[in-house]
């Protein structure tokens, strides 16, 4: 009889908590799925009196992470702590060192150092497991790293921030601002009391440059993430996608191009028609294009105890069933250098909102210099001033809202157009430019 893994957990949070309540209580079924027992042995974290609604009598506490990691007793070593430093890099570090198997739900510490992670795994011949590192239920690093072995990606992005998708949600479906759904996010608990690194987009950031390394081969570098958030978001430019046939989603987008990959992150016109733009709410969705293959979305809960927790006793399971599947999908000397992709040679089309003086020769204008830098317009949409105040009295001209659509053009291009505009004084404010990522 094949003896039981033996877990170790570090972090007894939400998530640890709720991952040995699962083992507890899927054990029978882990056992007939993995062809061996799963028990937890060992546990440690910051508090060892706080009350957890768990039975940890007949498990052992460990007096630290780097000591858990360290004990000979122990098979798998769990890190649920986070952080992209210390502890946790130099307790996952003495674990590998050591032969064991790692599990881990840190996707600033994958993002930060997991080439050097996968470098030891793949040399002292353990498992380095990821899979709740992005997207939480979302089997997306199984699918690109072994479900897709064969088929060359050309494209992978998604929604990878549940905090975003909700405030884009509320934005779109009850006309709120930007500031006011932040707010309700934060009283929900969707939103932490520095919002910064969610709606910045380097939540997202990290995620994707996770993905792209497992789609395209290349080195994980968040450094080479074009990041933009999503706080220059407005209501009318939610109500002007609406009406033309699109939504507004925080995309973290991964391409191949001639010119190498592109990673990017930044608020996204999708087409409602698309499966993305179904996904509404604090849920998360990765499409991914491959080649000789139709485009495979997958959705679900990107986040919470229990969807986190799922994913990482999936990775335990593997483990357990002896699967040592390459970190990165490769040998990680094979993994190829990325460096950020200027985003003035992105091509696509655009949405752009401009204000306009509401003069004659106003549109003229910006039609020439758009013509200027050969850009095309796919659609147009210019609203009128009825000229006359609450009292029916002439009033002062006013700047009304031009919509563009443009077909694919650079990023370039769109600029230098939009600076001969602004140099023209036919329009007021800064404009808004918000990019299409059509299916």
């Amino acid at each position: 009889m094949v003896a039981p893994l033996k877990v170790g957990i570090a972090g007894l949070g939400t998530v640890g908590a709720e991952v040995v309540r699962l083992i507890e209580e899927q054990g029978r079924t882990l056992s007939a799925r993995c062809g061996r027992g799963v028990r937890v042995v060992a546990v440690t974290a910051r508090s060892k009196v706080k009350k957890r609604r768990l039975d940890l009598r007949d498990i052992a506490w460990a007096k630290n992470a780097l000591a858990l990691a360290s004990d000979p007793g122990i098979d798998c070593f769990v890190e649920l702590m986070g952080g992209s430093g210390e502890p946790a890099l130099s307790a996952i570090e003495a674990a590998l060192k050591s032969g064991k198997s790692v599990v881990t739900a840190n996707k600033a510490l994958i993002a930060k150092h997991g080439l050097r992670l996968a470098k030891s795994a793949e040399k002292h011949g353990g498992a380095l497991n990821f899979e709740a590192a992005v997207g939480a239920a979302i089997p997306v690093v199984k699918t690109l790293r072994e479900g897709l072995a064969g088929t060359d990606v050309n494209r992978v992005y998604g929604i990878l921030n549940g905090t975003c998708n909700y405030i884009l949600t509320r934005m779109e479906q009850e006309g709120l601002s930007f500031a006011e759904c932040l707010k309700d996010a934060q009283r929900l608990g969707y939103a932490e009391a520095n919002p910064s690194f969610d709606v910045d987009g380097h939540d997202t950031a990290q995620k994707l440059a996770i993905l792209a390394s497992l789609a395209f081969g290349t080195k994980v570098a968040q450094s080479a993430v074009y990041v933009e958030g999503i706080s220059s978001i407005a209501p009318e430019d939610l109500r002007a996608a609406e009406e033309l046939g699109y939504r507004v989603k925080l995309l973290g987008v991964a391409v191949r191009t001639a010119k190498g990959i592109e990673q990017r992150v930044h608020p996204t016109m999708v087409p409602k028609s698309s499966s993305i733009a179904q996904v509404m709410g604090v849920t998360n969705a990765v499409t991914i294009d491959g080649a000789g293959i139709p485009p495979i979305t997958l959705v679900g809960p990107g986040a919470g105890g229990a969807a986190t927790a799922s994913a990482v006793v999936a990775d335990i399971a593997d483990v357990a069933r002896g699967i040592r599947a390459m970190p990165f999908g490769r040998p990680v000397e094979r993994l190829r250098a990325t460096s950020k992709a200027p985003m003035e040679r992105h091509e696509g089309g655009y949405y752009i909102r401009l204000m306009a003086r509401d003069l004659a020769g106003t549109a003229a204008t910006i039609a020439t210099r758009l013509a200027e830098q050969k850009i095309s317009i796919e659609s147009i949409v210019q609203r009128h001033s009825d000229g006359v105040d609450a009292n029916g009295a002439a009033r002062k001209a006013s700047p009304v809202p031009v919509i563009l659509i443009t077909y694919a053009t650079s990023e370039d291009a769109v600029y230098r157009a939009l600076q001969a505009v602004q140099r023209d004084k036919v329009i007021s404010g800064r404009p808004q430019v918000i990019r299409i990522e059509k299916n």
